[in-house]
């Protein structure tokens, strides 16, 4: 008898444990699949004030007296910036000094640029159009000094956190020389390095 209950809880155990292990199991819930956040690109803030060192190439032309030439430019240049997300504003000062040689007549001592810039935030650079009062500063000749303007376009782009290069293409025109019925017109390009605090 005793046998025999043994022999009668081992079938039941043998039977039953087929039959819990795969019959009475709740199955969970199904896993969650998660995408990924998307990178959001962190862009440059341009917001801020920024002083360079300017190397370019004039080239002069004039009406009336004719007196032209071209020669090295170099100056400084100093601006402030607002970066307002897709779009940046500044203003600035830029001043060059030149020996450009007005035909052996005159010489162009130094120009300088009051402006204003606006232009588009690619995040580590930016393109712009820039404008502004502008001053010819010649001696000899009788030519004398002019105000005038500019307008043209602009590049920058950061190297590191605090330097960026840039590139300008700029149009000039001055008409209030001394010498009587003498206008010029004046285009500059120049690269330059900037600081950026």
């Amino acid at each position: 008898m005793k046998h025999s209950l043994i022999f009668a809880a081992g079938l039941a155990a043998v039977t039953a444990g087929p039959a819990l292990a795969g019959g009475t199991t709740i199955p969970g819930p199904a896993p969650v699949m998660l995408e990924p956040a998307p990178i959001l690109a962190i862009g440059r803030n341009w917001t801020g004030p920024s002083v360079g060192l300017q190397l370019g190439y004039g080239d002069v032309s004039t009406t009336g007296p004719v007196l032209e030439g071209n020669d090295l430019m170099m100056g400084l240049r100093a601006y402030y910036d607002y970066d307002f997300g897709d779009f940046i504003l500044g203003g600035g000062l830029q001043y060059d000094t030149t020996d450009l040689d007005l035909g052996g007549v005159a010489t162009l001592d130094a120009v300088t640029r009051v402006g204003v810039r606006g232009g588009f935030d690619l995040t580590d650079d930016w393109i712009y159009g820039t404008a502004g009062w502008a001053r010819a500063e010649t001696s000899g000749g009788g030519v004398g000094d002019s105000d005038g303007w500019f307008a043209g376009l602009g590049y920058e782009m950061m190297v590191n956190d605090m330097i960026s290069v840039g590139a300008e293409l700029l149009y000039h025109e001055f008409d209030s020389f001394d010498l009587v019925g003498l206008a010029a017109d004046a285009t500059t390009a120049a690269v330059s390095v900037n600081f950026r605090f």
